[in-house]
């Protein structure tokens, strides 16, 4: 194809032939403003009404007219605005969904079972991060309320969640996850994180450890409030006192964590065992593990990539975190179909899987 642009020899200006216009931009068009239904009648020729109901696929509209009309649409990349069809319904469509961390292998599974719940019901997902931040978890929140979502769910990063109350009263159905709510009564579906942690450390007992470790995330946070008291548990059901030493709690850096977990495996008597509160958690005492020059136990909470391909393999207490994201989300939509009634706590049992790692003898 002949591309040079032709000069009127005239003028000196340079001309486009017609052929090479741009005939379906409309005047005054820029990036940013949208066809509106009004240019769409207007390119099919036909009035404002006729355009409306073909788009929201109503009766009353000859075969003819609508194949102009829809080619019209085709040519202007017209797309519905929703806004007033929300205001006339009063639902979007649409759930949103707070995270702690869209980086987090554990909300991967979860957040993609929330999606697919959604889709099966004919509603788009939004989904955002707090960073574990309380103050962000309620900007985001209060984000997606004022874009009208039809519900939330909602992995909090606070413990206080009176701010919702407003929200639930105008009827936006709400599930929390992972951990409950704070100072509010609401739905939440978890892990059984205590029992898990328990049967995680009763498994290190089982093999023959007597000073085990215990690496954990903030202890104001549920999860690892729940896994600390799991651990305690575990400890005292076997008669072993624990020792302030073997437990430490806090941000899940990895400097953090190595400086603890080298803290423990060090000195006269050096812990045999670790559990590790999480997967980040886990994935620092694996690398310290590794430097040392004696065996060391490991069962982590939560299950990591690739844990079956180390030597030894890593043994894990898992979480079904797409069980987690789809119960919550089947949760929401029948709040939303108005089945539900009473809030409950739902949790989910947690598997433990062996290995190698956790079944090592003590290393004296």
């Amino acid at each position: 194809m002949d591309r040079r642009i032709p000069v009127d020899d005239r003028t000196g200006r340079r001309t486009v032939p017609e052929t090479h216009r741009r005939a379906d931009r409309l005047p005054g068009n820029r990036y940013g403003t949208r066809p509106t239904m009004k240019d769409v009648a207007a390119r099919a020729g036909v009035g404002l009404k006729t355009v409306s109901r073909v788009v929201n696929a109503e009766p009353g509209v000859t075969p003819e007219t609508e194949r102009r009309v829809q080619d019209a649409i085709e040519a202007l990349g017209f797309r519905r605005n929703d806004s007033a069809r929300v205001l006339r319904k009063g639902s979007t469509a649409s759930i949103g969904l707070v995270l702690e961390d869209l980086a987090d292998p554990f909300y991967g599974p979860l957040s993609r079972a929330v999606e697919e719940v959604a889709r099966a019901h004919g509603a788009l997902l939004i989904n955002g991060s707090s960073a574990e931040d309380p103050e962000r978890e309620q900007e985001l929140v209060l984000a997606l309320c004022a874009r009208r979502v039809d519900g939330l769910v909602v992995i909090p990063a606070g413990d206080d969640h009176r701010y919702l109350e407003p929200e639930l009263k105008a009827g936006v159905a709400t599930v929390f996850v992972d951990r409950p709510a704070g100072k509010i009564d609401a739905d939440v579906v978890l892990s059984d994180n205590f029992g898990g942690a328990r049967d995680g450390v009763a498994h290190l007992i089982a093999h023959g450890h007597r000073r085990i470790g215990f690496i954990g995330d903030m202890p104001r946070i549920h999860t690892a409030a729940e896994r600390l008291r799991g651990y305690r548990a575990a400890m005292e059901d076997a008669g072993i006192p624990v020792e302030d030493a073997w437990m430490s709690l806090g941000v899940t850096d990895p400097e953090r964590v190595r400086a603890a977990a080298e803290e423990m495996l060090s000195g006269p008597s050096p812990v045999t065992a670790v559990f590790s509160g999480n997967n980040r958690v886990t994935v620092t005492v694996i690398r310290v593990i590794a430097e040392q020059d004696r065996s060391v136990a490991l069962v982590g909470f939560d299950d990591i990539e690739l844990a079956d391909l180390l030597r030894p393999g890593v043994t894990v207490v898992a979480q079904d975190a797409a069980a987690i994201g789809r119960t919550a989300a089947e949760r929401l939509f029948r709040q939303l179909d108005g089945t539900l009634l009473a809030p409950e706590r739902i949790e989910l049992p947690t598997r433990l899987i062996t290995r190698g790692s956790g079944e090592l003898p003590p290393a004296e």
